[in-house]
């Protein structure tokens, strides 16, 4: 009897990216860097579940002498060989000052679900 393995071949797990982009850019560049960075994922096979535009916020402290940002959250599903170099082209990309992605367990996602409806409601 062969023994099962499982492999992240066909295995699409649930993650959640924040990043904060420079707040010296226009609007544009803005829509134009979260457009790339949507197509470079759905390019490598995710599933895109949430963009959220958290908009301009003040930063707890600053960072590259800025104290500001503009907030993005993506919701996605996809490999999970996908993240490392996803986080290398954020590294890479200067309009980028920092970027937390998170595997999401199934409480996560629930709260994220829940977080959704919450912000369509009220919008």
């Amino acid at each position: 009897m062969q023994p099962f393995l499982l492999t992240n071949t066909n295995f699409m797990n649930h993650y959640e990216t924040v990043f904060i982009l420079n707040p010296v850019l226009s609007e544009d560049q803005i829509k134009e860097t979260v457009k790339k960075y949507e197509d470079w994922l759905v390019s490598k096979g995710a599933t895109m579940i949430a963009i959220e535009d958290w908009g301009l916020k003040k930063l707890a402290y600053p960072i590259q002498n800025k104290k500001s940002g503009f907030y993005h959250l993506f919701e996605f599903k996809v490999d999970g060989s996908a993240i490392q170099p996803l986080e290398v082209e954020f590294r890479r990309d200067e309009r980028f000052m920092r970027f937390l992605t998170v595997k999401l367990d199934q409480h996560a996602i629930a709260w994220a679900e829940k977080r959704r409806t919450r912000n369509k409601e009220t919008a």
